[in-house]
């Protein structure tokens, strides 16, 4: 079997899983998040954290629900590493520095995975089961609930309220994330990924001495880093290191888990604004780009040229011989169009238009489908954009799910596309103007500016991969990213939340003859081009300074 072919089979089971895992979790998602009963552990969450589950928030109070919540998580993390030193199943590794654990507590709770240190020989036990691990499924949960606030902000009328952020938060994380967790966990096990709390040992004899390795918790981390659409690894290789993904099947089965969530979210989008062909349009719109996305990836990489490559069968270069470059090649492209991070090849190591392909798919927005919940509402966002474009074209209030987008609704939708590029931009200029983090790249020229403009548009998008070419565990990255990475998670969160509670707030106005059918193929291939314009407007200037220029140089 041609390694083409072989890649394309893994694409369309994967397509084939994800079509049958559908409409069940999405309507799962949907009951969890309509439902009025409260499980008993639920309770005693609520009880222990003083929360009252009954009582429905407008957008402030949610809002502040979140940053609330979200300060503490980093708060504890920052402490947990600092005080790694001192605490029991640390393995022996010292404190983590004060720049590094900034870096790493934002990186985490803002659901980015960012990571500037070697795993395997930094954390130990306690910080990254009892820490990191944690971080993964809340920073998640985070995100599902503020995208369940907006959906109902759309499904519902003449009402500021929006919900309650604590039950979201605790039922997303109990009734979602948790059972799939246990399963996919059981499924990693047996297919070979690590699962112990074992101590440093030696692992064969080498030319100069012995190889030293730590075994970890790494089945249970490794389910919610993909589930949650979080990234980061226990090994430094990531999803390349055989403890964590050992064979193709693990390989296809973590990418089905970035893709599962994000994807029936669609679904429950549908069910909860009491339309299923809403849901099906956003889908649509998510899978043509995935799927375009995945294509070019693939041309990409197979398009070789030199008879090095032709006998390796493509550009090889950075990629497991054991995944080849299709599963290389679907994993890059999910692991980039969501907010997800992890890596089983080194994307600096790409084609110039590869490593460009993973770039832009993080500067859409990662929406395509996006992380679990950011998609869902970073999508719902440019819809509202879309049908305001569309009304201008036709002279025409717009309106979207019975909701007119008057200049309140623009204006929040705009801030909210703005905040990432300017964040990502602004500090890769400044980093590229100063002396001091240009000594961080391995390359120059067109390579070396992408290393950089790689990492700041991971960490402003909460994506967490990274140029490995670039050493970023400096100061200045370390702070400067860490910025960047709690900026574009919250400021975003806070335009999304005023926004939800502006429609909830509206009257619903009646569907006439006139109205744009947001249901339709046109309007999903509207969705599309204004996604692409978008960000096309935004971002290819920088594109063409650094993968484009490598791209069309070799």
């Amino acid at each position: 079997m041609s390694p083409v072919t072989a890649g394309v089979l893994q694409l369309l089971a994967l397509i084939s899983a994800l079509a049958l895992a559908y409409r069940p979790l999405g309507d799962h998602m949907a009951r969890v998040y309509s439902a009025e009963k409260h499980y008993k552990p639920e309770k005693w969450i609520y009880r222990a954290i003083g929360a009252d589950p009954s009582a429905s928030m407008h957008w402030p109070a949610y809002l502040r629900g979140v940053l609330a919540f979200s300060a503490v998580g980093v708060l504890f993390l920052y402490a947990l590493q600092r005080l790694q030193g001192a605490l029991p199943g640390s393995l022996g590794f010292v404190s983590i520095d004060p720049d590094q654990a900034f870096n790493t507590a934002a990186s985490f709770v803002a659901n980015t995975n960012w990571q500037s240190y070697y795993g395997e020989q930094a954390m130990g036990h306690v910080v990254q089961t009892g820490g990191l691990a944690v971080q993964n499924f809340v920073s998640a949960a985070v995100g599902m609930a503020v995208a369940v606030a907006l959906v109902r902000g759309f499904s519902r009328f003449r009402t500021g309220e929006l919900g309650n952020f604590w039950t979201d938060l605790v039922r997303g994380t109990v009734r979602i994330l948790l059972p799939i967790s246990v399963v996919g966990a059981i499924v990693l096990v047996a297919c070979g990924v690590i699962q112990n709390f074992s101590g440093i040992h030696d692992v064969g004899q080498f030319t100069g001495g012995t190889q030293q390795w730590n075994g970890g918790a790494v089945a249970s981390q490794e389910v919610i880093k993909e589930l949650g659409t979080n990234g980061g690894g226990y090994f430094n290789a990531n999803s390349a290191h055989p403890f964590e993904n050992p064979t193709p099947f693990t390989n296809l089965f973590e990418i089905f888990l970035i893709l599962l969530i994000p994807f029936a979210l669609t679904r429950t989008f549908g069910r909860m604004v009491g339309n299923l062909r809403q849901g099906y349009a956003i889908l649509a719109t998510m899978a043509t780009i995935w799927i375009s996305f995945t294509a070019l990836m693939m041309w990409t990489e197979f398009a070789h040229h030199g008879p090095a490559l032709q006998i390796a069968g493509g550009a090889m270069e950075g990629k497991e011989t054991r995944f080849g470059i299709g599963g290389s090649a679907v994993f890059a492209v999910a692991t980039t169009l969501t907010s997800t991070g992890a890596v089983n090849s080194f994307h600096s190591s790409y084609t110039g238009l590869g490593g460009g392909i993973t770039m832009l798919g993080m500067q859409l927005g990662e929406i395509a489908p996006g992380g679990v919940g950011s998609g869902l509402y970073g999508m719902l966002i440019m819809a509202v954009i879309a049908v305001f474009i569309a009304g201008l074209m036709v002279g025409r209030t717009p309106e979207y799910l019975g909701k007119k987008i008057g200049i309140r609704q623009v204006k929040l939708a705009a801030c909210y596309i703005l905040v990432t590029p300017a964040l990502v931009l602004c500090f890769t200029a400044v980093a590229m103007a100063l002396p001091t983090p240009a000594d961080s790249m391995t390359n120059s020229g067109a390579h070396g500016f992408s290393e950089i403009l790689y990492a700041y548009t991971s960490g402003a998008n909460n994506n967490g991969s990274a140029f490995a070419g670039l050493n970023a565990d400096t100061q200045w990255f370390n702070t400067t990213i860490g910025i960047a990475m709690l900026l574009g998670r919250f400021l975003p969160i806070v335009f999304v939340l005023a926004l939800a509670g502006s429609l909830a707030e509206q009257r619903p106005v009646p569907a006439t003859s006139g109205t744009l059918r947001t249901d339709k193929p046109l309007y999903a291939g509207l969705l599309v081009g204004t996604i692409l314009i978008i960000t096309g407007l935004t971002y290819f200037p920088a594109l063409a300074l650094g993968p484009l220029a490598e791209g069309l140089a070799t």
